[in-house]
């Protein structure tokens, strides 16, 4: 069920109730922004006062209220995207759908469109999203399905998946040259190792055992830092492309 309709005979119902961003900006080209957004408006019956009213909201909403008479080849992509997402929320949508609603915008942006649906969440917006961004779903998420070869293989709120999946700390190493340092270290065999492509990773609750190997290195050789859901990703996953993303 969706809100009470069955997808099988509600169709339209559902999708009444719903808006989607896809990963593509499918805007039309020929037309401004207003007129991108008015003829959505018309396609969920809302009449033409109200549709205006509607569209000023979300033009402020989503930062873009003096790009109403723009045409769309005039904005930049992170513009374009916040586009979108109005386009979605034009009929009050009590589901929201996002496609990888963050590719390829510069983190400002980023963290503006964070922000935005934040609030809608807080507003009782139910949202819906895929993303290969960790730090993306941890923040926005309060369930997380990951998933690998078409299966869902982990699913929990994020900070759940990090503590139930995962040592609480990392330590990045850069090279074999590095790691050969480390190689009598009495800490080396309290770790948990893992080598993903050119990083070796060293994970570890005991952040002290860590730092003890890190002060064998120099500078620059090395990162230290917290566990985060794309550390959980790549062990669920094994960490290396298959064929399937």
């Amino acid at each position: 069920e969706v809100f009470g309709y069955d997808p099988r005979c509600n169709e339209l119902e559902i999708k009444y109730n719903s808006g989607v961003v896809g990963q593509s900006n499918n805007l039309d080209e020929e037309l401004n922004v207003l007129q991108n957004l008015m003829i959505y408006s018309r396609f969920y019956g809302i009449d033409k006062a109200e549709a205006k009213k509607r569209i000023a909201y979300l033009l402020d909403f989503l930062e873009l209220p003096e790009k109403s008479g723009s045409k769309i080849r005039e904005l930049s992509g992170g513009m374009k995207r916040r586009l979108v997402i109005a386009r979605a929320l034009i009929n009050n949508p009590q589901l929201l759908i996002l496609d990888e609603p963050t590719t390829g915008l510069d983190p400002q942006v980023r963290h503006l469109i964070w922000d935005k649906l934040t609030q809608l969440k807080k507003q009782g917006t139910t949202i819906l999203m895929t993303t290969h961004y960790m730090e993306e779903a941890f923040r926005l998420s309060d369930t997380v399905l990951i998933m690998h070869k078409g299966e869902k293989i982990m699913e929990g709120s994020p900070q759940a998946l990090l503590d139930q999946n995962i040592e609480k700390y990392v330590l990045e190493v850069e090279s074999d040259e590095s790691m050969s340092k480390l190689k009598n270290s009495e800490a080396l065999r309290r770790v948990r190792i893992n080598n993903t492509n050119e990083i070796t990773r060293l994970f570890s609750d005991d952040v002290d055992d860590l730092k003890m190997l890190a002060d064998i290195l120099t500078p620059g050789q090395y990162h230290l830092r917290e566990a985060n859901l794309e550390d959980v990703f790549l062990k669920a996953t094994g960490g290396t492309l298959s064929g399937q993303q």
